[in-house]
């Protein structure tokens, strides 16, 4: 893992020190990225913006590279041994591939929510306070209890188990197990979140609350959303983009995307000729 150096500075992240942002402020950038997995290229040349506090979907077929390149914008392909990123992402225009970032932070500023909800096998207390406690964001048990309630607060989960915060979070039902992870997220003070599916293994009643939840989220957040399914999109998102065989086809407006898109592989997506 790389370590944070003290001579560039401008490679480091401050855990819980949200950045202020004029609107059309452009959160993330990412310039001519490439993923590669051994010989198998993956992503080719996509470039794109995401602004502040704006929801962004990827959508496309199976296989089209939307998750990998969703995790190319907090490093988790780091962890595949075979995967080469090529490129520039940016973070409040700082590169997140400096060699001297310490990915630990980078990760709390950028978060992710997975497919399949995740809680550590602790208590929900636990879930939540163990970010917190990871990066001394409390000074004290009191500042920690306020952490924990707020994220829970904010993930719109702590009237649903105030009274119960010592028990397994694997105790929840999945649709709550995901709201934690939410609120494990939440915990760190991130700048972005990313979401990758993270209604795919819920019921049609926590997927609505996962919903409602994001557009709550986004007057304070950056979220960016990969997602199976166009109607989620079309309900969440401002901006959509269209991935299709590793390319990032188009991006535009969500309304736009799903009554008059650009392209015609677009379309052909959309009325569901292929994918």
């Amino acid at each position: 893992m790389s370590q944070t150096s003290t001579a560039t500075p401008r490679a480091s992240f401050q855990i819980g020190q949200k950045m202020d942002a004029g609107p059309g402020h452009v959160k993330m950038s990412a310039r001519d990225v490439n993923v590669f997995y051994g010989d198998t290229h993956a992503i080719k040349n996509v470039s794109l913006d995401v602004m502040e506090n704006e929801v962004i979907a990827f959508i496309g077929p199976s296989g089209c590279g939307k998750s990998t390149f969703l995790r190319t914008l907090n490093r988790m392909n780091d962890t595949i041994d075979i995967c080469r990123v090529k490129g520039q992402v940016l973070l409040d225009d700082q590169d997140i591939y400096d060699p001297s970032l310490d990915v630990v932070l980078l990760r709390a500023q950028v978060g992710m929510v997975f497919q399949k909800p995740n809680p550590f096998p602790k208590s929900i207390f636990e879930n939540v306070a163990y970010g917190p406690r990871l990066h001394g964001l409390a000074t004290s048990r009191s500042e920690l209890d306020d952490i924990v309630e707020h994220s829970l607060r904010k993930a719109g989960l702590w009237e649903e188990v105030r009274d119960r915060l010592h028990q397994p979070g694997t105790g929840l039902s999945g649709g709550q197990q995901q709201r934690l992870c939410i609120a494990r997220t939440i915990a760190v003070s991130p700048d972005v979140i990313l979401m990758d599916e993270p209604c795919s293994a819920l019921d049609p009643i926590a997927t609505a609350k996962i919903e409602e939840l994001i557009h709550e989220l986004a007057a304070q957040y950056t979220i960016v959303i990969v997602t199976h399914s166009m109607q989620q999109a079309a309900r969440v998102s401002h901006r959509t983009a269209y991935f299709h065989l590793g390319e990032l086809i188009e991006i535009n407006p969500t309304e736009k995307v799903f009554t008059t898109p650009d392209h015609e592989l677009t379309e052909a997506y959309i009325t569901g000729r292929f994918g």
